[in-house]
């Protein structure tokens, strides 16, 4: 049972970043063709946190909702039509590169 209401956030949004973006590579599958990718938000865990922090991409403190639509909103000023597509390589500095 998940009892922590951030471990839900990333989940649904992991789960959704899977099945609507089609990467090419095999990570997101992008077999649910009916949400748009550019409706989708970040799925914030602790690395993405740091590291969108150490970028200067997120100011806010806490791993939380209101973090994710600021993330969300940062990333879609990069890309409006894939605000997403931004969250393995922030996931990857932070886990792989300690960044």
């Amino acid at each position: 049972m998940i009892n922590n209401h951030a471990t839900l956030f990333i989940l649904r949004n992991m789960f959704f970043r899977w099945m609507v973006r089609d990467d090419g590579r095999g990570v997101d599958f992008g077999i649910c063709k009916l949400i748009d990718k550019s409706v989708l938000y970040i799925p914030l865990d602790y690395h993405t946190g740091n590291t969108s922090r150490s970028l200067g991409l997120l100011s806010r403190k806490q791993d939380d909702w209101k973090a994710v639509e600021e993330l969300t909103s940062v990333l879609r000023q990069f890309d409006d039509k894939d605000p997403v597509k931004y969250d393995f390589s922030l996931f990857g500095l932070g886990i792989i590169e300690k960044f």
